[in-house]
């Protein structure tokens, strides 16, 4: 249990804080307006993604219960989504924080609508349900107990990300520093993924 816990707290640090649109907007909100202007934005944010968790979460226990076959799919298919994400963080242009700076400090609601409308939230959690199940004996606490342990520490890389956006963004405004931070989180998220597949820690089934 402890390895499968840890499996999933690396893989959703390294697919949620890496550097992407979101974690860039909460740290150019927090350089740029500073960390309490910036709590109603992050708290948007979070209630987003609890949508994303609950809608991801619940499709694939319906799926893995009547088909249970359809795991081994899913698991691939997030593998590869995981993949290709670290290719992008890897490879994106580099952005700094006057990227996301708006002429008003970003609400709750802007927050809110940045992760309902971001299809790579929803993407991202489906491939954690699939690859980073937590082994519990029942599908229903498989699923709760993977969102609520992905969610708190969504909870905390976002509020890092807000916190220090001041002392981060001279790395991100630098391209000789942005780059190897940014292949050093593609390369950590695609070993993350191949050692669930090389150390067995979920099964095709969910029974």
């Amino acid at each position: 249990m402890l390895e499968a816990i840890i499996a999933l707290v690396v893989a959703t640090t390294f697919l949620l804080g890496s550097p992407g649109p979101v974690p860039l907007a909460l740290a150019a909100v927090g350089a740029v307006f500073g960390f309490r202007a910036g709590v109603p934005f992050l708290i948007g944010i979070l209630v987003g993604l609890a949508v994303a968790i609950s809608l991801g979460s619940a499709g694939l226990a319906v799926l893995f219960e009547t088909v249970p076959s359809s795991r081994i799919v899913v698991q691939t298919i997030g593998a590869l989504y995981i993949c290709y994400i670290a290719f992008k963080i890897a490879t994106a242009p580099i952005l700094t924080a006057n990227d996301a700076k708006n002429e008003s400090i970003p609400s709750f609601r802007d927050g809110l609508i940045l992760n309902l409308l971001n299809p790579k939230a929803y993407a991202a959690f489906l491939a954690l349900f699939s690859q980073f199940l937590l082994p519990f004996s029942s599908s229903f606490m498989k699923t709760t107990a993977t969102a609520v342990v992905a969610f708190v520490v969504a909870i905390i890389v976002d509020t890092i990300w807000l916190a220090l956006g001041s002392a981060f963004r001279p790395v991100f405004e630098s391209p000789k520093l942005a780059r190897p931070v940014r292949v050093t989180f593609g390369v950590l998220m695609v070993i993350a993924v191949a050692a669930v597949f090389l150390t067995g820690f979920h099964r095709p089934d969910l029974s």
